[in-house]
């Protein structure tokens, strides 16, 4: 018990540093930018006392690109927490295993068809994503499922350099088929560029990132179980292949949702849990919170950081995630190997 309550303490605790941490990085995104406003500007305009000018800066432009970054981190790295666990592989991310390219997929259909990501119509962009990614998700776990050993770690990530490939092949098809600037548009989208994010954006990320971010956490212990082994996870009552299938199911949810919003940004599904393990633990009560945190850090610090940095240019926060991403996910495989 003393273990227990000394872990909840020191969970809490993180989780507690986290949130300072997250909300610290968001409002330091409202102030910068080409437009500078000052902190107290910023607070006069949230409670309504700004001028026009800070309001149309704040409420027009920063706070739904920032909240679209901060919902889109917290559901990559769900989705990432979820996929490790359900695979028991420490390397499964959504962008390595070819969700993100089923899901970007879908988005190159969405668009094909409908040739708009602004409008109201941006509402129905995660299911065509969903779609995408879900397709993706069947193949890559029917591909590397062997009845006797189960997922191989592996095999998954060869069967989803596959299936990256194969869905990157078609999304090059649907995009010859766009205008230069729909297409233009669309590539710098999917490079993970926020830029020109709105409210619609926010209003079509946030149900599917609440509802699957607290389905994870309802099924926290089925995650635990999966730690232990197919076997095991079946010998304390665990329904294993439809707990499996759900989990999966909303792991792409999640990720499929995120990259409609934000494009493929790549590594937060796979460094946000990882550091959140070395800081909590394993367990999935406790590690998917803090992970949650950390992704949305991570994105939303990219995206303040590619726009501020490099002015007058920026610098797609997918591009500044996978700067730091890739040398992690090395040195995950260097590590993996000794």
């Amino acid at each position: 018990m003393e273990i227990l309550s000394a872990r909840r303490r020191k969970a809490f605790a993180v989780g507690g540093l986290m949130l300072a941490v997250a909300i610290c990085t968001m409002v330091l995104s409202l102030n910068t930018g080409t437009i500078w406003l000052s902190p107290i500007t910023i607070v006069q305009t949230l409670f309504g006392f700004g001028d026009a000018d800070a309001a149309m800066v704040l409420f027009d432009y920063r706070l739904p690109r920032i909240l679209v970054c901060a919902l889109a981190g917290i559901g990559l790295a769900v989705s990432g927490s979820i996929l490790q666990g359900i695979s028991r592989n420490s390397l499964a991310d959504p962008g390595i295993l070819g969700l993100h390219a089923g899901a970007s997929c879908g988005l190159i259909v969405f668009i094909t068809f409908f040739r708009s990501l602004e409008d109201p119509l941006a509402l129905f962009i995660p299911l065509f994503t969903f779609a995408g990614g879900t397709i993706a998700a069947l193949l890559i776990f029917l591909l590397a499922y062997n009845r006797q050993t189960g997922l191989q770690p592996v095999r998954m990530i060869l069967v989803g350099i596959a299936v990256t490939a194969g869905f990157s092949a078609i999304s090059l098809f649907f995009s010859l088929r766009l205008d230069e600037d729909t297409y233009s548009f669309t590539s710098r989208w999917l490079v993970g560029s926020v830029w020109g994010r709105d409210w619609e954006n926010v209003y079509a990320l946030f149900p599917w990132v609440t509802i699957f971010t607290c389905y994870s956490l309802w099924r926290a212990r089925i995650l635990d179980a999966f730690s232990l082994g197919d076997e095991r996870a079946i010998g304390i009552g665990v329904a294993l292949q439809r707990e499996r299938l759900w989990l999966l199911l909303s792991a792409v949810a999640l990720s499929s949702a995120s990259v409609a919003m934000v494009g493929g940004v790549g590594f937060i599904g796979l460094v946000a849990p990882h550091l959140a393990k070395r800081l909590v633990g394993s367990t999935a009560k406790y590690q998917i919170p803090v992970a949650a945190l950390i992704g949305l850090i991570i994105l939303a610090a990219a995206d303040m950081i590619g726009r501020t940095l490099f002015l007058p240019n920026s610098i797609p926060a997918g591009v500044i995630v996978a700067a730091v991403g890739a040398p992690y996910f090395l040195f995950l495989l260097v590590k993996a190997k000794s």
